[in-house]
């Protein structure tokens, strides 16, 4: 039975990255009626950041080599420890039995919100293998920051994103479906863009209740 574990971290509650998720989300249940749909709202309930009890865990798991996600909680030893592992312990349960990681994210200063990257702290242990599964980002952005765009090289969503997949969690196959220019909407300097901001928004909910 396939998993998606379903991630929102706009502090919008009505944004076009929910949006663009939940259509995603809707057609991946759609195809998988028997399958098993988690959702975890980052902005609305905030994972905490990390702290030095945290750090204690991951240089023992690294110090002591354990590879296998399932062993982390032999890293506890203080209470300071249990009261990490008490946060940290539901989180990677969910990230581990997914299948599918949809991650609805907009793009905030040219990176991602801080809800979600408090999220990729908690869980991300050294040498921490995800590989099989599949990541979908969608995202919103309010400027155009594609390929050949002026604003390319500024864009650190996307580009730190699936580097961090791969580069730390092993996983190849991670799709990113993004909505730009949408601060066309309401900044008046960028209001001859709008038809370019409404075509972007158009494909990219058509790929996202496809893909």
């Amino acid at each position: 039975m396939s998993t998606l574990l379903h991630l929102d971290a706009s502090a919008r509650r009505n944004s076009i990255s929910r949006r663009l998720s939940m259509a995603y989300a809707e057609a991946w249940q759609m195809q998988n009626p028997a399958g098993q749909y988690r959702y975890r709202d980052l902005a609305a309930a905030p994972v905490p950041h990390i702290t030095e009890a945290w750090t204690e865990l991951c240089d023992h798991v690294l110090a002591n080599g354990i590879t296998e996600i399932s062993r982390y909680r032999e890293a506890v030893r203080t209470p300071e420890q249990r009261e990490a592992w008490r946060v940290l312990e539901p989180l990677l349960d969910e990230l581990v039995s997914a299948d599918v990681v949809l991650i609805g994210t907009p793009m905030y200063n040219f990176s991602i919100p801080s809800a979600l990257k408090a999220w990729i702290d908690q869980v991300t242990f050294p040498k921490m293998s995800l590989a099989g599964r599949r990541f979908v980002v969608t995202s919103a952005r309010g400027g155009a920051y594609g390929p050949g765009t002026p604003r390319e090289p500024y864009d650190h969503q996307e580009r730190y994103l699936r580097d961090f997949f791969l580069g730390h969690f092993a996983v190849e196959d991670v799709r990113f479906i993004n909505a730009e220019l949408v601060n066309a909407t309401i900044d008046p300097a960028l209001a001859h863009r709008r038809d370019e901001h409404a075509a972007s928004l158009e494909a990219a909910l058509r790929e996202a209740a496809v893909l």
